[in-house]
């Protein structure tokens, strides 16, 4: 009986060894789908520039071997850095009850007024046009200007910095190609290109100082891991903008060429700036700021890239504490050289599209480096935008951005939507109407959208109603009679009113996860440029006050929205500078305006010393001080923000 059970015995066991074969033989990997796939034990179905799983989870998608393969270790890491990504992309299970704040408009702004003119009589025929003439200036037209008068300052000699690796929480790398000459008598005899690899994933030394590629043991630990993720995946809208140098494929190389003096800029740019420019863009389309505007631009756009090595060194200066002649002559050396680039360009009248994507990259990264107290020469932004004016006509940006709205075709182009977004606050930092209020009342009035929300947070129209609010700002400055002026306040008002609950009511936007929930960011965002756009509208009324009950509402209900946005270093305090700005001003020192603000810059650290961020700070604490020693003299005079930043000679783009 001994013999028939041993035989038993073993045919069990081939029977488990075949099905431990022909399981092995379903798990073996792909050798065709991406690394990203692969890593997760996914199927890949190999969709070229990225396949589905890649585009709707927001991640890398690798066809060409990456740097984390070849390492177990690594590739440990790698998925831990993808099941975060997939995390901040998935919306909660358990909504938390919702905070339904005062959605009813704010008391009275006018008398009545009988027979009221409607809204689309407003934007039709009262509103003025608003493409008035520019003002003139030296720099309205690049063609028109020498780089040799830009600065006065010629570009100095420069030595090599050195500079550290920072890692970045998602790896990729960029080649530096980097070319050194030697001359002699005024002869180059000798030129030597060099191409190195920029890593933000360096893999961690060994003890002897030798790399270390461990056997594939981590195959057989995810073999028997449990890979199905639990939470529901939030879709991504990926490719939603028109880029003007298009898409890269996952298989393409970006190589930027840069001189060897210039490698700690870039690095640093890449390191530390880029996760600055455009948070809500990457909270919307995870990493989308890196990879689908700056790094192709970076390496196709000369002009560009001298801007950002410019924002770099900015940035350092005002961050690390460097002071002294060369951090300074990098900063004015690359200015210089993007002003160069340009003309060059403009003379030779092409590429307007790249033209056009440095011009409004040196204006809006700005907004994200430097302190107040910046004093080196520098071309005001506004006569920046005179010259991207001019190229948005030429593309004819305003009316593709109609004619798509009104078609349902919904892929607006990039550089309309930041052109819009510089041009409709700075146009209420100027205290003018916006260049191109036109456009924006259009399409308002066909409920028509230029991404504005997915690019900086707040839904289009209220950006529009800005717009609205700007131009009537203008009218009164140029004397608009109080009846009418009342007509316009209360129409808008009653505009503004009908956007509430249009996109969900305001939440915690982290999820139970921990997670950030882009959308519900989105509502919270726009609820807060929202009821800054209301005080600005009621600081127009005749006799404004900003003791009246209405306005302390207001800033009281602001402050109360304020919670719902996550704050410190990795908030988006940084994200609100205008609606805060606007606040700030109306917000006496009774009001739970000033503690809300304060606290939040303690938690916000030493980023809110710099950017727009810290010179609305400032700008606030040289206003407040004015309107108090008056309040303590009884004096009821208050002076406009605006009259604080002529007398401090500021002429900075405050968003």
């Amino acid at each position: 009986m001994a013999a028939p059970t041993v035989k038993k015995c073993n045919a069990t066991s081939a029977e488990g060894k075949a099905a431990a074969a022909a399981a092995a033989k379903m798990h073996r990997r792909s050798r065709s789908g991406c690394f990203t796939c692969r890593l997760r034990r996914k199927k890949c179905e190999e969709g070229k520039p990225s396949c589905k799983a890649c585009r709707h989870l927001g991640l890398r998608c690798d066809y060409k071997r990456p740097m984390w393969w070849s390492n177990g270790e690594q590739r440990r890491q790698q998925k831990e850095v993808i099941k975060n990504v997939i995390k901040q992309t998935q919306v909660s299970k358990k909504v938390p009850t919702p905070h339904q704040h005062g959605a009813s408009t704010p008391p009275s702004l006018c008398h009545s007024v009988p027979s009221a003119p409607t809204s689309a009589d407003i934007y039709s025929d009262s509103m003025p046009h608003t493409r008035a003439p520019s003002v003139e200036s030296p720099f309205s037209d690049f063609t028109h200007i020498t780089p040799d008068g830009y600065f006065q300052i010629p570009p100095p000699p420069q030595h090599l910095m050195s500079h550290s690796q920072y890692p970045m929480f998602s790896p990729y790398e960029v080649d530096i190609k980097t070319e050194r000459s030697v001359f002699v008598n005024d002869v180059q005899t000798r030129r030597d290109s060099t191409i190195s690899t920029f890593s933000t994933f360096q893999p961690p030394p060994q003890a002897n100082g030798m790399p270390a590629f461990p056997a594939d043991s981590w195959i057989q630990q995810e073999y028997h891991e449990n890979l199905h993720e639990t939470f529901p995946e939030e879709p991504v809208d990926f490719d939603f903008f028109e880029f003007p140098h298009g898409q890269m494929t996952p298989t393409h190389e970006t190589i930027v060429e840069v001189e060897e003096c210039d490698k700690y800029l870039l690095s640093h740019f890449l390191d530390k700036v880029i996760k600055l420019i455009f948070p809500i863009l990457d909270a919307n389309q995870h990493g989308s700021t890196r990879s689908d505007v700056v790094l192709p631009a970076l390496e196709s756009n000369k002009p560009y890239l001298h801007c950002c090595l410019s924002v770099a060194a900015t940035h350092m200066k005002a961050t690390e504490g460097l002071v002294g002649e060369q951090i300074d002559n990098d900063i004015v050396r690359h200015r210089y050289s993007a002003i160069s680039e340009l003309c060059e360009a403009l003379g030779q009248d092409v590429n307007h599209s790249q033209i056009l994507e440095a011009t409004l990259g040196m204006i809006f990264f700005q907004c994200s480096v430097g302190r107040p107290d910046d004093a080196l020469p520098d071309i005001p932004w506004h006569q920046h935008f005179q010259a991207a004016t001019s190229l948005i006509h030429k593309l004819e940006l305003p009316k593709t951005a109609v004619e798509l709205s009104a078609s349902g075709v919904f892929h607006p182009s990039f550089n309309m939507t930041l052109a819009s977004w510089i041009d409709i606050l700075g146009a209420t930092i100027m205290g003018r109407a916006p260049t191109f209020a036109d456009t924006y009342r259009e399409l308002n009035l066909n409920r028509g959208s230029a991404g504005l929300g997915e690019l900086m947070g707040c839904d289009d129209q209220i950006m529009f109603l800005i717009s609205e609010i700007a131009c009537l700002d203008l009218q009164k400055s140029e004397g608009l009679d109080d009846v009418m002026l009342c007509k316009y306040v209360e129409i808008l008002a009653a505009e503004i009113g009908q956007t509430e609950g249009m996109g969900g009511v305001v939440s915690s936007c982290i999820s139970t996860t921990g997670a950030l929930r882009p959308k519900q960011l989105r509502t919270n965002v726009t609820a807060i440029f929202r009821v800054a756009a209301r005080i600005y509208l009621c600081t127009l009324v005749p006799g404004y006050e900003p003791n009246s009950p209405s306005m302390r509402h207001l800033v009281a209900q602001f402050c109360d929205i304020m919670s719902f946005i996550p704050e410190g270093a990795e908030g988006f305090d940084r994200c609100l500078a205008w609606p805060l700005l606007i606040a700030g001003a109306s917000a006496t020192a009774d009001t739970p305006y000033r503690a809300m603000f304060s606290d939040r810059c303690a938690k916000l650290g030493d980023a809110a010393d710099f950017g727009s961020f810290g010179r609305i700070r400032e700008l606030l604490h040289d206003t407040w001080s004015m309107h108090d020693a008056a309040a303590a003299n009884d004096d009821a005079t208050r002076v406009h923000w605006r009259d604080v930043m002529r007398q401090k000679q500021w002429d900075f783009l405050l968003i």
